[in-house]
């Protein structure tokens, strides 16, 4: 079987991009957010860096971020788009139960609302365990160090940005989302 894996990741990169446009048409306004210098530093210069660092292999010529790390086997890349495939989906259902309460940015809406349901039954921040499982599905299709430290470098940033989502929502929802804490995985189920 000899599928172009690269353009099916691709579409599904795509897919979600479209759809967060999309979405973020409608959302309620913030009632508490991060400076624009900190979210641009925290949030999308690691993604720069790790979208580069997915970016095409002949960019890296034959350095250390070629070096590949899973062989070449048309079953590692199918399992690689199947990955990114599910991340992307769970992104998009998750985004899609927060509706109006969605930010991409550390924020608390006006009349913010606790969601516990659909994704939200089984972690806190279903968008985040989405997009990693995406990232490592792109990863394994590329096979090379620079995949996996793209996803490093993901990793660190949204496990930064949970923290304080985490902090605010606490200082919101008190005890309801301290209860919700303790029922619930930040990540991974």
């Amino acid at each position: 079987m000899d599928l172009p894996y690269d353009k099916i990741i691709k579409a599904a990169w795509l897919a979600l991009g479209v759809y967060w446009l999309w979405s973020a048409r409608h959302v309620k306004a913030p009632s508490r957010r991060e400076a624009a210098v900190l979210r641009f530093a925290k949030y999308w210069l690691p993604l720069i860096v790790a979208g580069a660092l997915l970016g095409p292999g002949d960019w890296y010529g034959h350095g250390w971020l070629k070096l590949r790390i899973l062989p070449e086997a048309d079953w590692i890349s199918l399992a690689g788009c199947l990955l990114a495939i599910a991340g992307v989906a769970l992104a998009c259902r998750a985004r899609a139960m927060l509706g109006d309460n969605w930010s991409v940015a550390v924020q608390l809406k006006q009349a913010h609302e606790l969601i516990e349901r659909g994704p939200y039954r089984w972690v806190r921040h279903p968008i985040y365990s989405g997009l990693l499982l995406a990232f490592l599905g792109t990863a394994v299709l590329i096979g090379e160090v620079r995949g996996l430290l793209a996803l490093a470098i993901v990793a660190a940033s949204f496990w930064y940005k949970l923290r304080i989502e985490e902090r605010w929502l606490g200082e919101q929802f008190g005890a309801t989302y301290a209860d919700y804490r303790t029922r619930v995985k930040a990540l991974v189920p």
